[in-house]
């Protein structure tokens, strides 16, 4: 579990190390900033293909085949976008690295059906955990390391770490058998049917999409605004930004076991409201002074991780059957959202500034919050003359009164 953790880690940082280094990437290739955060975009773009073209998979060809496999594609491109002449070649690699890092999706439905259901949240947020330390601490290395450097060199750094990792899960992994013996071109339209019929896994997809899109609204335009006139710092700011951040992946273990108790949709409320909340605390950051950031972000963070793992139990507890897939239409739809929420938050910066990118948060995470409101009241609420049915071998509740 802890190397699994790991390798997730690593991967998911080859989508979000970039968020820091566009300064870097704009001075180096003598373009402009807002040119070269396209390689964020282009990443989570690939990303979000990848989903739903790669993980699929993970019911079809052996797990251990299917990493190893991921990782030495993925260690290729990094190496090939190093040596990237321009910015066109390097946004055109960012789709494909986006793409074939897509090892967090495919080990998730590998790990749930290893452990008992009660479990099921406890370890999502022990390997989402992971996945929060490589995309915080990407970040602040990445940045690191192309201001003392070069730009070039975290993604140098990333292949290698991916060609060990792909040597250590080779002998690790334990071997697994193929879900499914489906072709492939049903396997794609599988996650769709899916997400037609289950009711349970479109509000998982709603919610999620909805909160990263602000999450990744608000980390694209940061490095913009604290290496803009407001702050005037370099590429180490936003690292370390992000630095203060990876205290909380430390939470998301706590976040499962919040939700193995109570249920998924108690945890999705909390944490839709506590994003509306950061977004105000985001927009006091423009001329407040860092530390709104920092509490903004942090609010942030820790609202996106516990969400993504009440909306994970929620999906693996549909069925046991088809988990990858399953999960390739959740993810899919997720990091549709974070693209979606990183193109409309550059829009927002270049047009309104940092205060309207603080409102596209707001909005987005009260689109959520709406939702999750609605649909707990109408559960509440029993339709009239319609007689409750339990359940056979339920109980009538007792009202005990003291």
């Amino acid at each position: 579990m802890l190397l699994l953790a790991a390798v997730c880690g690593v991967a998911v940082g080859n989508v979000y190390f970039p968020q820091s280094i566009t300064p870097a990437v704009a001075a180096g290739l003598h373009v402009s900033a807002g040119a070269a955060a396209g390689i964020v975009t282009a990443g989570q773009a690939g990303y979000t293909a990848g989903l739903f073209l790669l993980v699929p998979l993970g019911d079809r060809i052996p797990h251990r085949r299917l990493l190893t496999t991921l990782l030495v594609i993925t260690s290729g491109a990094l190496l090939l976008a190093a040596a990237a002449p321009g910015l066109p070649p390097l946004i055109g690699l960012s789709v494909l690295i986006g793409a074939a890092t897509v090892i967090a999706p495919v080990v998730g439905p590998l790990v749930a059906g290893m452990v008992p259901p009660q479990r099921r949240g406890e370890t999502a947020g022990l390997l989402l955990s992971g996945g929060t330390g490589g995309m915080l601490l990407s970040r602040t290395f990445g940045g690191y390391l192309a201001q003392w450097w070069s730009w070039r060199v975290p993604y140098v750094l990333s292949a290698v770490l991916l060609l060990v990792f792909a040597a250590l899960l080779r002998r690790a992994l334990p071997p697994t058998l193929p879900a499914t013996r489906r072709p492939y071109p049903a396997l794609l339209l599988e996650p769709l049917r899916l997400l037609a019929r289950e009711r349970d896994l479109r509000r998982s997809c709603l919610y999620q999409a909805s909160v990263f899109a602000a999450f990744c609204a608000t980390w694209t335009c940061v490095a913009l605004l604290l290496t803009g006139p407001a702050y005037g710092y370099d590429a180490r700011a936003v690292g370390l930004l992000a630095l203060v951040n990876a205290a909380t992946m430390l939470l998301a273990p706590v976040a499962g076991r919040r939700t193995d108790r109570h249920g998924p949709d108690r945890v999705n409320l909390i944490c839709a409201a506590a994003v509306v909340a950061a977004a105000a605390l985001l927009a006091l950051g423009a001329t407040g002074g860092i530390g709104w950031l920092v509490a903004g972000t942090l609010v942030l963070d820790v609202a996106m991780q516990s969400g993504m793992v009440a909306n994970q139990v929620r999906v693996y507890a549909i069925s046991d059957s088809a988990r990858s897939r399953r999960n390739t239409a959740y993810m899919t739809c997720a990091y549709a959202g974070g693209a979606g929420g990183s193109w409309l938050g550059l829009r927002c910066y270049q047009t309104f500034g940092w205060p309207g990118v603080c409102v596209l948060v707001g909005v987005l995470a009260a689109i959520a919050l709406i939702h999750l409101t609605v649909t707990r009241a109408q559960r509440a609420e029993p339709v009239a003359g319609v007689p409750e049915v339990r359940p056979p071998g339920t109980l009538e509740p007792c009202r005990v009164q003291r």
